[in-house]
């Protein structure tokens, strides 16, 4: 009996310390990942943005109303250590009412200190209307510039319902409540008030263009009917300043009174932390586990819910690829 109460006691002994080792490697875990998690998400780039500089903000990619890029473009402004700013454009445009928020938050900008903006491949549509915003644009021989105008773009399914012997029935207050719809054909009265309000915001945008660009309205017109431009073209019909790259940007920065001998500094969006990244997979894996489907299929969760495939309201858009501006 001695012997088992012994053994008893033993394994329990053994029991707490292993328990104890248990804890004890679990919290250092733990504290790696805290560790790695603030490591990760700080400002890698504080000391250089402390400093004077000229400060980078791209524009990329389908343009909505980003609200992380107009604090960043904020930050920018009411920096003091940035003496210039080069906005590099890369986008086929967006949402007018993203456009129009980015567009006034560089305007702002620009009343405070030089702004400049250098095209990359694109700076179609609203794109171009961002770019327009600074107070010089430089471009590429090779850019594609342009593409001012507006759409409304909606999908007819009513023959896809017919066939499948689908059809939606709707009650509403006025014929012109919820119109255009997927379910039914457009009726001449919503073409009629969808090409009214496409025209009215088409105007708006052409008034842009007139009066950052120093055009008459006849001027405008004739460059706004949705015609792109090389960037030879571009210079030739004044629709930018310059050709060239950064280099033509930080130089005319010169010409305002910034050193060309400033660092360039990015000011990126706000990633999201890496141990972040991991959680997130880790969910969308368990999500497609609880489905009953492949986790590889987690990827195609990730398409639906993080990205939009269609572009609400007016839009102003050369080709859409379906990317939020600053997506990576």
């Amino acid at each position: 009996m001695a012997n088992t109460a012994d053994a008893i006691i033993d394994r329990r002994r053994l029991r707490r310390k292993l328990t104890f080792w248990r804890a004890f490697t679990l919290l250092l875990i733990a504290l790696a990942l805290i560790s790695f998690y603030f490591l990760s998400t700080g400002e890698d780039s504080f000391s250089s943005k402390s400093t004077p500089h000229i400060a980078k903000v791209r524009v990329e990619g389908t343009i909505f109303e980003n609200e992380e890029l107009l604090k960043r473009l904020k930050d920018v402004e009411e920096s003091a250590a940035v003496k210039g700013v080069i906005i590099t454009v890369d986008s086929p445009g967006g949402t007018t009412a993203g456009g129009e928020a980015i567009y006034e938050a560089v305007r702002k900008l620009a009343m405070k200190k030089p702004a400049v903006a250098q095209v990359g491949t694109l700076a179609a549509s609203a794109g171009y209307m961002i770019a327009s915003a600074t107070d010089h644009i430089v471009a590429r021989q090779s850019s594609i510039i342009g593409s001012i105008g507006v759409l409304f773009q909606y999908p007819d399914i009513s023959e896809l319902l017919t066939k499948l012997g689908v059809k939606v029935e709707t009650i509403k207050s006025s014929p012109l409540k919820a119109e255009p719809n997927f379910f039914n054909p457009a009726s001449d009265e919503a073409k009629a008030m969808i090409h009214r309000m496409i025209i009215d915001s088409y105007d708006w945008f052409v008034g842009l263009v007139q009066e950052r660009r120093k055009f008459s309205h006849e001027q405008a017109l004739a460059l706004a009917d949705g015609s792109v431009f090389t960037g030879r073209q571009a210079v030739a019909n004044k629709l930018i300043d310059e050709l060239g790259g950064e280099d033509k940007a930080i130089g005319w920065l010169a010409t305002k009174g910034v050193d060309s001998k400033l660092p360039v500094v990015e000011w990126k969006p706000v990633q999201k932390s890496s141990l972040g990244r991991l959680f997130s997979e880790s969910a969308l894996n368990m999500l497609a586990q609880y489905l009953g489907i492949p986790q590889e299929s987690a990827g195609i969760l990730r398409e639906l819910t993080g990205e939009r495939i269609f572009l609400d309201g007016l839009v102003s858009v050369w080709h859409v690829d379906g990317k939020p501006v600053g997506a990576q």
